[in-house]
């Protein structure tokens, strides 16, 4: 101190210009992580005009089990799976493509360990293909939109339908009832307005 007066020194500058750096650093995080939500938020809701990700994209996204199953024809482990027990009221759709295709209501306990539908929301959403593998003869059912490989179709007497329609869980991701509306499916909401608790199986 001069005279009585304080001197700024370079201690008080670097202070000055760490501290906008700071402020600018942290903005910028700020900003970059709500543009990151934003994105996964759009990326996250229902658009059925949307473009199927391309094979490397979807190998990216899917995990080893899932891609298995929907590309390579694969088989889950019964009883040891993500669905096969989920009484929760909802939708299940494409994992690829979000396209919806079973819903909780038409889902029932087959007694095989995996999810078992009686009937899809839209036929026209699956396509059928005979499937003589492993030396069975049976209905192979995919993904009509992004030709994943679902699982297989049986005739089944004593369902209301008279069909059974067992899909690996890996093809599949879960829409809970109340989330639908936040992730693009409203049209079902009014299936689920009175689901007050988990559908009975």
């Amino acid at each position: 101190m001069e005279g009585g007066r304080i001197q700024h020194g370079p201690t008080s500058y670097y202070s000055v210009v760490f501290g906008v750096v700071g402020v600018l650093v942290i903005a910028a995080s700020v900003f970059i992580y709500s543009r990151m939500e934003t994105e996964k938020a759009k990326n996250r809701v229902y658009d059925p005009n949307k473009p199927l990700p391309s094979e490397a994209q979807i190998r990216a996204t899917l995990t080893e089990d899932q891609y298995r199953v929907v590309r390579q024809n694969g088989t889950e482990t019964a009883f040891r799976n993500e669905y096969w027990d989920n009484k929760r009221p909802g939708i299940y759709v494409d994992v690829i493509s979000g396209e919806p295709l079973f819903t909780s209501i038409d889902k029932y306990d087959a007694g095989t360990g995996r999810p078992t539908f009686t009937k899809p929301i839209d036929k026209n959403r699956l396509i059928s293909k005979e499937d003589d593998s492993f030396d069975m003869k049976r209905i192979e059912i995919r993904a009509k939109k992004s030709d994943a490989h679902l699982g297989h179709w049986f005739a089944d007497p004593t369902t209301p339908t008279g069909e059974r329609y067992a899909v690996n869980s890996a093809g599949l991701k879960f829409i809970p009832a109340e989330k639908l509306a936040r992730d693009g499916y409203s049209d079902f909401v009014p299936l689920f307005q009175n689901a007050t608790e988990p559908n009975k199986q």
